[in-house]
């Protein structure tokens, strides 16, 4: 399921005065997913930016040595 199918599927109800969406829990995952994407996207095409601005050095970029990072994170 897309993220526009998921969205064009919210059904609203109305409870107490206020105007809510529903949505099934597979679409609303659907949803996150479709989001983290758009997250990671961006983050990649700001990185990507970043490089190029600093004319291809990733050490100017701010890009970090894959190594360094593993030994930190274990």
């Amino acid at each position: 399921m897309t993220a526009l199918e998921a969205l064009q599927s919210v059904q609203f109800v109305t409870v107490k005065g206020k105007r809510l969406a529903v949505i099934s829990a597979d679409e609303w995952e659907a949803l996150i997913e479709w989001l983290e994407t758009l997250e990671d996207v961006q983050i990649a095409r700001k990185a990507f930016a970043d490089l190029k601005a600093a004319g291809g050095d990733r050490t100017v970029a701010g890009w970090l040595k894959w190594d360094e990072v593993e030994q930190e994170l274990e």
